[in-house]
């Protein structure tokens, strides 16, 4: 097994993903040719375009569109090039426009574009083993003002606090009325975000005293799930293999990348850090991080922690690694998980 492929599986336990139904949404009178179609497209292939013309219908000309937006066209059926550099990852849709005889008539086809990165594996060392709240159902973790903040989730037991890692001190504690599962948090601007699980709704909360001043809605229909910033916008989790961007000031979401790790999507992204420019991710129920680049979505490095585990005989295998706080002082990471005993302090290379 090559080393892409393992370190894929560290990540996934993966199935390949095709590029789907080729003739979904194609007409009769042209089609796009696909014959020289590779399974997948990366960014750095360029696309070249070919229309079929079965009923030899005189085309005066082609318009040539990718998610609805319009990247150019030729006159008669000439072939015509695009280059996918600035196309994100996961699925594009392509539409040709043929102009006949003073008619119009659509072609279209699906592909899939995925990663050209081969992952590095990262190593780490233990730096610090702390205790960790056994019954934390840890969602999010992160460091605000050298001090350590942490959420949890589940109906009726779901809190923020501010806390002493080092004791288990905690400073301040909220706690979400019964109704709601708590999930990740990020500071940003004064201000701590939260998201919950599936009630579509988030809080913001004034950064030093944890007092509630605002909830607001999800803008789409998609669940809560892990959140971190860049210093001007937020970044958050829905379960699936989208992290989206979203505008602090108003909670819109202005777009999104989806991860791949080479051919595969990588679902279920989890909690999220932003360390030196890039996401540190964890994905749901592996205990390995997927370090993420933000602008195209694809896995660059993959941190194994499959070892932190077995240094704990009271964690079960449903008890999901989750929560990623980097203390800038110290250039370490700390991590947990749910309902772990211990917390680990570490420190990261290549």
């Amino acid at each position: 097994m090559k080393k892409y492929n393992f370190l894929t599986v560290i990540l996934l336990g993966i199935t390949l993903i095709g590029c789907g139904d080729k003739n979904k949404g194609e007409n009769s009178l042209f089609t796009i040719d696909d014959s020289a179609f590779p399974a997948h497209f990366t960014q750095k292939e360029p696309l070249t375009i070919g229309i079929l013309n079965p009923n030899s219908k005189e085309i005066d000309s082609v318009a040539y569109f990718i998610n609805d937006l319009r990247v150019g066209s030729t006159k008669g059926a000439t072939d015509f090039r695009i280059e996918l550099l600035d196309q994100k990852l996961g699925y594009q849709y392509l539409k040709a426009t043929v102009y006949f005889g003073g008619d119009s008539s659509d072609a279209t086809k699906r592909i899939e574009l995925v990663s050209d990165i081969e992952p590095k594996l990262l190593k780490y060392k233990i730096v610090n083993t702390f205790a960790h709240d056994k019954k934390a159902f840890t969602e999010g973790l992160e460091f605000y003002n050298d001090t350590l903040y942490e959420s949890t989730g589940q109906e009726g037991a779901s809190f923020v606090k501010k806390y002493d890692y080092k004791t288990g001190k905690v400073f301040n504690q909220i706690d979400l009325d019964k109704q709601y599962f708590g999930e990740g948090i990020t500071f940003l601007n004064g201000k701590l975000f939260q998201l919950t699980y599936k009630n579509k709704k988030g809080f913001i909360y004034d950064a030093k005293t944890l007092k509630l001043e605002k909830t607001f809605d999800y803008e789409k229909d998609i669940e809560g799930w892990g959140m971190t910033n860049d210093g001007k916008n937020i970044y958050q989790t829905d379960g699936t293999e989208k992290i989206w961007k979203v505008d602090p000031a108003t909670q819109k979401m202005v777009g999104y990348i989806n991860v791949y790790s080479g051919n595969s999507k990588i679902k279920a992204v989890n909690e999220l850090e932003w360390i030196d420019g890039k996401i540190y991710a964890n994905v749901w129920f592996k205990d390995a991080i997927a370090v993420v680049n933000p602008n195209s979505g694809a896995v660059e490095q993959i941190l194994d922690l499959s070892a932190l585990r077995k240094t704990m005989n009271d964690v079960k295998s449903d008890d999901a690694l989750n929560g990623i706080a980097y203390n800038p002082k110290t250039k370490t990471i700390f991590v947990t998980g749910k309902n772990w005993s211990k917390m680990f302090e570490i420190k990261v290379s290549e």
